[in-house]
């Protein structure tokens, strides 16, 4: 954070919920409040080779460490800017005999940071590491069993000759991990690749409608306005997706945060009535709606299944069933809808049925539009792949909309200089381009359409992943 940007922030003490950052000006939506290096952060043991540890862009060809072979970076600018953090990995590595977990190889980065720069604040921080939560106490018997098992490796791979720090200290970082772990993404921001630990980011507190976004750009965080901010207002962001009733927005929070949301939409249970939403005319029974809810429950279950053992026509079988006996029943803002929406439309693009695709596509963005705060980051992207899907299923005027809808929420989620933004622009650019065509002479529209599809210029679907989209922070589910 930069000395100016330290200045649009200050630390108080909310109300009922411990320390938090309000604003010492007034923002409007896309500004960025500030910007974060990571403290520390790590690549997860996953994806250890195919991206680099210092910048976490995902490449082909990495240059991997000559002496430990374990780090990997995108060239030799990138391996003498990691050379700081990661010359006692390095000789860890070696001596250790083999490569420790994501948890415990984070932990050791920020305390040889520690050893390193004390453990005072560091400049840009606005909180010390020691001074940042660890809800150790709130563990339950499964994660203390984990932390004890993290501690114990973390000894035998903690060199002997780097300051010893007491077992209170070390339980200490491994719970701000867990507590405060954010999620890094690829330069596409489309695959979690890593996790870090901002200090100043650990401050802003949840909100289930948040006035603020983060995005990883370019090997820092931006803390972003989503609208209007007030002079001395509290800066808070989502640390889970707003897709779902309150009561099991509350669960997950308390389960991965351990704390209570008392936020205005969880308070008073808004849009539940949406989530829960069923058809009007007829109206079904109670006793129709719950039975529905578990078919659709038992369904998503076996999608689960078969999208692990990348059966995809059994998912788009099991999704078009299942939507087919919720029609009667539930209305298009309905939660069990939505998910089946999203995931069909999702499978049929990667398999190319586009045309399928784009009809399921359209009611889930018409869903989501009436969920989400307008400027919403998963809204944005929902936006995006709908706009490609019915672009691609020739629905020119659809799809350009989408695309147009999805680049202004963008401009304010990621910023003009995301790689998604740009990616974002060059495709309003070219189905601008298309539709101008298209309204002046169809016949030949088509058939440049037919020469520019050979040639690829629109990046098809990835194949659907069985993780869910990068979720903002790092969170054992």
């Amino acid at each position: 954070m930069t000395i100016g940007e330290m200045e649009n922030v200050e630390v108080f003490t909310a109300e009922g919920k411990g320390r938090g950052l309000k604003a010492t000006k007034e923002f409007c939506a896309a500004d960025i409040i500030f910007a974060e290096r990571a403290y520390s952060a790590v690549v997860f043991d996953s994806l250890v080779n195919v991206v680099c540890h210092t910048c976490f862009k995902r490449q082909e060809k990495l240059h991997r460490c000559g002496q430990c072979k374990f780090a990997h970076y995108c060239d030799r600018t990138c391996q003498k800017d990691a050379w700081l953090n990661h010359k006692n990995e390095c000789s860890a590595i070696k001596r250790y005999g083999k490569v420790p977990n994501e948890n415990i190889r984070l932990a050791a980065r920020i305390m040889w940071r520690v050893e390193r720069e004390g453990s005072g604040l560091t400049e840009g921080c606005l909180v010390s590491v020691d001074d940042l939560q660890n809800h150790v106490e709130h563990f339950g018997e499964e994660e203390q069993k984990e932390l004890r098992l993290d501690v114990d490796t973390f000894l035998q791979y903690w060199p002997p000759q780097s300051q010893q720090f007491s077992m209170q200290y070390i339980s200490h970082i491994f719970g701000v991990i867990n507590c405060n772990g954010f999620t890094l993404s690829d330069q596409r921001g489309l695959q979690a690749v890593g996790v870090g630990v901002f200090p100043n980011l650990a401050l802003v507190n949840h909100d289930c409608w948040p006035n603020c976004t983060v995005i990883f750009n370019n090997g820092k965080i931006e803390l972003r306005a989503l609208g209007k901010i007030s002079e001395g207002e509290e800066l808070t962001v989502s640390y889970i997706d707003f897709l779902n009733i309150s009561e099991e927005r509350k669960k997950q929070l308390k389960r991965q945060y351990y704390f209570d949301c008392t936020c205005e939409h969880c308070q008073k249970g808004l849009k539940d009535d949406l989530f829960l939403g069923v058809k009007d005319d007829p109206k079904p029974s109670q006793e129709v709606v719950k039975e529905m809810i578990q078919f659709s429950k038992d369904t998503l279950e076996k999608i689960d299944k078969a999208r692990s053992e990348g059966l995809y026509h059994e998912v788009v079988k099991l999704c078009r069933e299942c939507l087919q006996k919720q029609e009667p029943v539930f209305a298009d803002t309905n939660i069990y809808t939505l998910r089946l929406l999203s995931i069909v439309s999702e499978v049929l693009s990667y398999l190319q049925a586009f045309e399928e695709a784009s009809h399921y596509a359209r009611r889930m963005v018409d869903g989501y539009m009436k969920l989400y705060h307008p400027n919403n980051a998963q809204l944005g992207m929902a936006i995006m792949r709908a706009g490609l899907t019915n672009w691609h299923a020739g629905n020119i005027e659809v799809g350009h909309g989408m695309i147009c809808k999805a680049y202004a929420i963008l401009l304010v989620t990621h910023g003009p200089s995301h790689p998604i933004t740009k990616d974002l622009e060059a495709m309003r650019m070219q189905t601008e381009m298309e539709l101008r065509m298209f309204r002046q002479n169809e016949f030949m529209y088509h058939k440049m359409r037919e020469a520019a599809l050979n040639n690829q210029p629109m990046q098809v679907m990835a194949e659907p992943s069985n993780e869910p989209a990068p979720a903002l922070f790092h969170k054992k589910q």
